[in-house]
Order: C-alpha cells, then sequence, then structure tokens
C-alpha cells in the first residue's frame, strides 16, 4: 500500500513534477490540410509561397489613371480625361495596367458619358492600389512556430498559398474513472451507488486547455482491472488521468500502480482540497492521480494537469484573470495547506464583496455557484473580515456586474425569482443566493454586502415581523418589497406515523433544526418558550440545515422524524404538514438600490401574473400584499 512521501508546497511540486517529465517522449508531429489546422499548434515557422496580393490591383471601383495627367485639376479647372487613352475602368480587386499609377474613386468623378470623365482633384500616385506584397511577401514568415493556429491565421496562410501545415498531433488525455460504487448516469441508482460524473468534468476542463479527452469505461477497485485499464491508456493517450483511489484506504491502488508500471514523483500536495494527488509517469508519459472528490479533482486539474499539458505542447500557462475584493467574513485555514476558498462576488455600490460558500470537497455545486477562488498561503491560518483579497475569476467580470446579490433567508421562490428575471431581463439582470438565514442576512445588509437580503424575523414582543429587526440593527434609510405571506408548520413523514401535532409533542422524537439566526429557528425559540419546553429536551435541536428543502428530504430520507419548514418544501417531498402559522417572507433593500435598473427588473419580475401564478401552484403562499413597498425612515416610516 502507497503512502505519503511529501507534504510539498504546490509551486515547489509543480517545478519538480515538471523538470522531471522534461525528458519524457515529445509530442510527434503531423502534416495537415489548412482546412483542418484550426487551433493546433505550429510545429515550425509558415512562410508565403506567394506574395498577397501577387499583382498591383485596385482597392476601389473607378478609374485607373496615370496621375502625372490629373495634377492640374482642381475645382476652378475641371480636367477631362478620354478612356482606353487616359483612363481605363476598374473594379475592386482587378489588376492595374502597367502604364497607370493610380485609381480615382467612382463617388470623385464629375461626370462620366461617352467614355468621356471630368474630374475635379488631382490623384496622389498609388493611391487607392493594392500594392503587390501589400499583405505579405512571397518567402515572408505568416507564422512562427509554436503559435496555436487562429482563423486569421488560417485565411493568410490560404492567401499565400499555403496547402499544408506542420503541426503537433492531438494531445490525447485519457481518463480512467474507478470505484466499485460509481455508476454509469443512465442506470438507476440504489443505495450505496455514486453516479459518475468527474469524467465528465475532466472532459470540460481538457477541452479548454486544448488536449483531447478520452473517457474510459469505470473500472471496479481491483488492482489487476485498474492496472489493466492504465496500461491500454498509456498505449493511446499522451497522458493518463486516475480518477480516484489516490488516498490511503483498503482499496486505493493508484499509487501502487503507478510506481509498479514507472515511477512516483510526489505522492500528496500542501493544498487542501487535493492533497492525495499523485504524480508521476509510466511508459515515458506523465500519469496523475486524481482524488475523487469533485473539487479536490478540479484544484489538480487547474494547477496541476493544465501546466502539465502546456509544458509538453509548448504552450505558455497564462495567469487566471482577477479582481481584488473586499472579505465579508473570516475565513479560518490550516497551516499545512495552501487552501482554494470559492467564494461569490458582488459589485456593490462600485465595491466588490466576495462572500466564501460552502468549502467542502465533495460539494461539486460550490463549483457551479461560485465566481472566483480565493488562495489562502500555507502558513496562514486565515484571513480577516474587510481584508483585501485576489479572487481568481471563474465567471466573466461582466456577469458579475449584472447580478443582484441576496443574502439571506432560504425559500423555493428566490429559485423562481432567479429564472424569470433572467428571461425577463433577457440575461440583462440575474440574481445569486446565499443562504445564511435572515438575522446574518440582515447583517449583512447592515455591512453593504449585498443588494438585497430576504428575510422573515420573528418578534417575539408584538409577534410581528420583520420592522423591528430593521430598526434595531439598520440606521439608514430602507425599504422593503412585500414578497411572500407564507406557511410554516412540521413536516412530519407521510400519514404521521408519530401522530405528531405540536410542539409539545416533539420531546420524544428525532428532531431536525434550522441553523441559528434563520428565521424559522427563530420561530421554533419562540414556541418552545412559550410552551416552556428546554432547547435540551429536543433529541436533534443542535442538528441543523440551511435550507428548506434539504431539511424536508431528510425527513423523507428517514434521517429524522420532523422539522420546522414551509408548506412548499413538504409538498416537493410529499410530507404531511401540521400547520403552525402564516409568516412574513419579504425583501429588504436600501431606498437608494431601489432606483436601481436591478431592481425594476426585480419588480417587474415579482408582479408579472405568470410569475405570481407559478408561485401559487407550489402551495403555501399568500400573495396579496406582494410587490408593496414600505419604506422606513431613520426616525419615522410610512408606507408607498
Amino acid at each position: 500500500m502507497g503512502r505519503y512521501l511529501t507534504n510539498i508546497a504546490l509551486d515547489d511540486g509543480l517545478k519538480q513534477y515538471l523538470k522531471e517529465i522534461e525528458s519524457l517522449k515529445q509530442l510527434e508531429t503531423e502534416h495537415v490540410e489548412i482546412e483542418k489546422c484550426l487551433n493546433k499548434t505550429s510545429c515550425d515557422a509558415v512562410y508565403a509561397k506567394l506574395s498577397s496580393p501577387f499583382y498591383n490591383c485596385s482597392a476601389m471601383d473607378g478609374v485607373a489613371v496615370k496621375a502625372e495627367s490629373t495634377f492640374m485639376a482642381n475645382e476652378q479647372n475641371i480636367i477631362t480625361l478620354k478612356e482606353n487613352e487616359d483612363y481605363v475602368e476598374v473594379d475592386t480587386g482587378d489588376p492595374i495596367p502597367k502604364e497607370f499609377d493610380a485609381v480615382i474613386m467612382v463617388e470623385d468623378l464629375l461626370e462620366k458619358e461617352n467614355g468621356i470623365i471630368k474630374i475635379y482633384k488631382p490623384a496622389i500616385p498609388w493611391q487607392h492600389i493594392r500594392c503587390l506584397g501589400e499583405d505579405v511577401v512571397e518567402t515572408e514568415m505568416i507564422i512562427p512556430s509554436f503559435h496555436k493556429i487562429r482563423p486569421q491565421d488560417i485565411g493568410a496562410m490560404i492567401s499565400a498559398k499555403v496547402d499544408k501545415v506542420k503541426v503537433f498531433k492531438e494531445f490525447k488525455v485519457g481518463i480512467i474513472p474507478t470505484g466499485t460504487e460509481l455508476i454509469d448516469r443512465h442506470k438507476t441508482p440504489k443505495v450505496g451507488d455514486i453516479i459518475e460524473f468527474n469524467s465528465r468534468l475532466f472532459e470540460g476542463l481538457l477541452l479548454g486547455y486544448g488536449a483531447v479527452p478520452i473517457i474510459y469505461p469505470i473500472v471496479e477497485d481491483n488492482y489487476d482491472k485498474i492496472k489493466n485499464s492504465v496500461l491500454n491508456a498509456l498505449n493511446e493517450c499522451d497522458m493518463v488521468l486516475i480518477n480516484a483511489g489516490s488516498s490511503q484506504g483498503r482499496e486505493d491502488f493508484t499509487y501502487d500502480i503507478i510506481d509498479e508500471i514507472g515511477k512516483v514523483i510526489i505522492h500528496g500536495l500542501a493544498i487542501k482540497p487535493g492533497k492525495p494527488a499523485i504524480l508521476g509517469h509510466g511508459h515515458n508519459k506523465p500519469i496523475v492521480g486524481i482524488p475523487g472528490y469533485p473539487v479536490s479533482a478540479w484544484v489538480v486539474l487547474e494547477n496541476i494537469v493544465k501546466p502539465v499539458i502546456n509544458k509538453l505542447t509548448y504552450k505558455e500557462t497564462k495567469e487566471n484573470p482577477y479582481i481584488k475584493a473586499t472579505l465579508s467574513k473570516r475565513v479560518m485555514s490550516s497551516l499545512k495547506h495552501e487552501e482554494f476558498v470559492r467564494v461569490k462576488i458582488g459589485n456593490i455600490d462600485g465595491n466588490y464583496i466576495a462572500t466564501p460558500i460552502k468549502r467542502g470537497a465533495g460539494t461539486v455545486t460550490s463549483l457551479v455557484n461560485a465566481d472566483g477562488v480565493i488562495r489562502i498561503p500555507q502558513n496562514v491560518e486565515g484571513i480577516d473580515e474587510g481584508s483585501k483579497v485576489k479572487v481568481e475569476l471563474l465567471n466573466d467580470i461582466s456577469e458579475i456586474n449584472k447580478t443582484i446579490v441576496s443574502i439571506g433567508s432560504h425559500d423555493i421562490v428566490m429559485d423562481l425569482i432567479n429564472d424569470e428575471l433572467t428571461k425577463k431581463s433577457f440575461g440583462k439582470v440575474k440574481l445569486s443566493s446565499t443562504h445564511v438565514g435572515s438575522f446574518q442576512g440582515i447583517l449583512s445588509m447592515k455591512k453593504g454586502e449585498c443588494h438585497i437580503s430576504p428575510i422573515h424575523l420573528f418578534d417575539v414582543e408584538n409577534e410581528s415581523y420583520n420592522e423591528s429587526y430593521i430598526r434595531k440593527y439598520i440606521h439608514e434609510d430602507m425599504a422593503l418589497i412585500k414578497l411572500v405571506k407564507r406557511t410554516q408548520g412540521f413536516m412530519v413523514k407521510k400519514g404521521n406515523p408519530l401522530n405528531i401535532r405540536n410542539v409539545s409533542d416533539l420531546v420524544n422524537v428525532r428532531y431536525i433544526n434550522r441553523q441559528k439566526g434563520s428565521g424559522t429557528r427563530i420561530l421554533f425559540d419562540y414556541l418552545l418558550e412559550k410552551e416552556n419546553i428546554k432547547k435540551s429536551d429536543i433529541n436533534g435541536y443542535e442538528r441543523q440545515e440551511f435550507t428548506h428543502m434539504s431539511l424536508a428530504k431528510a425527513i423523507q430520507n428517514g434521517d429524522a422524524d420532523c422539522g420546522l419548514g414551509v408548506y412548499s418544501a413538504a409538498k416537493v417531498f410529499d410530507l404531511d404538514f401540521i400547520p403552525i402559522c402564516e409568516e412574513e417572507y419579504d425583501l429588504l433593500m436600501k431606498v437608494k438600490t431601489l432606483e436601481s435598473d436591478f431592481i425594476k427588473f426585480l419588480l417587474q419580475t415579482i408582479n408579472d401574473d405568470l410569475f405570481k401564478e407559478m408561485v401559487r401552484k407550489l402551495g403555501g403562499y399568500n400573495l396579496e400584499d406582494s410587490g408593496k413597498i414600505i419604506k422606513y425612515e431613520v426616525e419615522f416610516s410610512n408606507q408607498c
């Protein structure tokens, strides 16, 4: 069984590995037809075989003249020229007869009749003529060696009579997914199965690197079968990626297989996620063991596989585009690793704010939702809130600039708004939601980290929603867009087998809670206090989920018996629902934000009849005040 040989820093490990593979088999070359060389890399410089243009030709429609015969022309001295003696007609691209040395555009002729033209201004020698070799002269270089061939390069080479180009052959990368638990996406999964998707993630990344991915069949956790698949891939490809099996588990065979076939250079990088990566080679070709978790795999591909491919295909590895942003909350990190933290980015009043999202190595949706990545260097314990950080962009900055940033409570309605808003604005405006709960949402609004904050904060003193929290925590003019009234209640298994009717029935069941600071958690705490029930009496009080949907799914799966949430989530997962109350779920923002084009599109979406009908179909929502705006000024409030 293999072991970690190092905990080497990423940059040091990459340098060591690139140096080691310099002596491996060089990429083969081939001659390809000019029409088929797009995006390939030239092996040698390409030279023109023919000048372009290869004769002097007219650049305009008009007449070819002897410039000298026009020198005396002006508005007081109109000159007359005869066809075939003083001029000949030419169209764009026509060759210029030797006896003529200028072209007058047809628009500059005063008269043209019966072979006679009149002109009022002189022609300059060689005006409006494309001279022989203007574009390129025979034997001149068109593109250099190691050049990625673009559409304009193909056009230039064809114009210079180049028929074939010597290029490097396609760089083929074999992808071998391993794991007995993996199944093809076309099969119906059962408990214990994992749908294999990493290979498609790899495929897309490799295509972006200019390589040709070849996906091999899933291989079960069997040493000989994995070894044979690797040998087959080495025979057909220029590089091999083995996905999973790179750690130290009882069925992790990648280290030993690479060690047997060739040589392991590094096992274990000081990165998180991605530490168990294995860098080696066999049969004169690089082999990389990629961790099974998708985010770990993505980190290794972007930071190891990409520069390796660039090195072996003679391309430069360029720095990823980045921006400077303000970190919205403190991020802790281990001293042992360089950590890659995914973030969402918002342009709030001209300042970029980076908000960390899920950090688990297995959460592929964190890559879907992330706008960028922050690197926390090794030997740094973390980065404080408010620090300026460098964010490597995963999305184009223009996409970020047209995004409404929402931080606060979760509801399915926000997903509907996102989709309908994007469609209604034809992609001009998008919504990015981070679910941290109502209380954290209102604090994010106070700190200027978001455009809107969905909240449903229950005031236990007067049994009202939202207003008292706005006045208590935010001391500037605010606005509240009324969105929905929604039904909160207890979600239980179909048929309510434990006969749960109210909060007093929760003492002897497995409860699942919402996160601290969420409006639902505040409501639940109020219900407990009202019935004089201690939090410690609730089995599962400390177990928490961050969305109503994940809470409902846990109950459907039998991981809990009951949880407080909205009716729409219970309906999705076919759970029974015991209604408790109707609460107000609204969108908080600064008054000045109301005037932005973003919010105008948002209001159009909220007030759209089709959107309202979609919300009604979810169930458990009251839209009687939807779209109404309430303004809260610093000292007093008024409705509009």
